[in-house]
């Protein structure tokens, strides 16, 4: 016996609307926190968030069901930021910058997880300095190194996903994402050495 009938019809009648929903709507806050990073504006980040929808449900006959949703909403939202306004000043400097191979270092986060278990009022202290030191630190990064360190580190997405959602091949994710970490571990060292200094 089915409880609720009409769940069932509205489905049969109407499959791609549900299954977009259902596999859209988990990625709201995910996609808004990567568009609100990208624009650094929380209305602008609305927006872009709804057009990606748009364009999405528009487009998700073509999705092929199976594949990665999130890797595809992803690059419907990184297109839909580059042909913005924003996402067209942010990334007009990108090409000249992107050319520059610093080589890489890799695997090391930007800042070493805390092993301490017990919370006190210090420990509280230091790691809100800590997340304010990355926040100031994530803003000073160019949007294409920005971009791969909220897709792998936040979004945790693997290097072939951010490959697909850039457009880019996966040698050139690791390359940015090494430089992305480099240039964050030499800002916070750097952050981190001003605060030695002041306590002196």
């Amino acid at each position: 016996m089915t409880l609720l009938p009409w769940r069932g019809r509205a489905r049969e009648a109407d499959p791609v609307a549900v299954s977009f929903g259902d596999l859209a709507l988990p990625m709201l806050d995910s996609l808004y926190n990567v568009a609100r990073w990208l624009t650094r504006d929380d209305s602008e980040a609305e927006d872009l968030v709804q057009e990606t929808f748009l364009k999405a449900l528009r487009g998700f006959s073509g999705f092929e069901l199976g594949t990665n949703f999130k890797a595809w909403i992803f690059r419907i939202l990184r297109n839909t930021y580059l042909t913005s306004r924003t996402g067209l000043t942010a990334m007009r400097t990108v090409a000249l910058e992107d050319e520059l191979d610093e080589g890489g270092e890799g695997g090391r986060r930007p800042y070493p997880e805390s092993t301490i278990d017990r919370r006190t009022p210090e420990v509280d202290l230091i790691r809100l300095r800590d997340t304010d030191a990355v926040r100031r630190a994530m803003e000073k990064l160019p949007p294409y190194l920005l971009e791969v360190i909220l897709l792998n580190h936040v979004e945790e997405m693997k290097y072939r996903d951010i490959a697909s959602v850039l457009g880019v091949p996966m040698g050139t994710v690791m390359s940015r994402l090494s430089r992305a970490r480099k240039f964050l571990r030499s800002e916070l060292e750097a952050e981190g050495s001003l605060r030695r200094e002041e306590i002196r």
